[in-house]
């Protein structure tokens, strides 16, 4: 594959990223359908075993997200403002603390969105909780699996 078309794929894969923050938007298969057309495009053993881990781990994504609660965040208070915070959030961490920094990064996000918006120590820390236990987890899970399936590609694709 060419650097334009691994650029499409990056980009896709960025949309797709942002997708899992949007309500009804299915960001998490457009990176996965993403992946399974780098992988068709560049048949070489490595973007087959990206293929299959992206498989397995949204797949894995999806049995997590089905055991938390459902999507309620809109009845929490959670606004696109609030997603985005919590998106770059996850992004950063994702990078300064390779992988699992994603987690504790989406946090952030959000507590500093509330931190911002209430003024308080308190009320955002009340907030945070509120958020994750109305969905913010499964939304938590679905962007990790996404994550993960975007750096392996971007490893494969630096690396491989």
């Amino acid at each position: 594959m060419g650097v334009p078309e691994l650029l499409l794929v990056g980009l896709v894969i960025v949309l797709g990223l942002c997708g899992v923050l949007v309500p009804g938007v299915p960001g998490s298969w457009l990176v996965w359908a993403t992946v399974l057309w780098w992988a068709l495009k560049d048949p070489r053993p490595l973007a087959w075993g990206v293929l299959v881990g992206a498989t397995v781990v949204l797949l894995l994504s999806l049995v997590v997200r089905w055991a938390l609660t459902p999507r309620r965040l809109r009845e929490s208070g959670a606004t696109s403002r609030m997603g985005v915070y919590a998106g770059a959030g996850a992004f950063l961490g994702f990078f300064l603390l390779p992988v699992l920094g994603a987690i504790p990064g989406f946090m952030a996000g959000i507590y500093l969105h509330e931190r911002l918006r209430l003024g308080r120590h308190g009320e955002a820390l009340a907030a945070l909780r509120t958020t994750m236990r109305s969905g913010g987890s499964s939304v938590l899970a679905e962007l990790f699996a996404c994550l993960l399936i975007a750096g392996a590609w971007l490893g494969a694709v630096i690396w491989g």
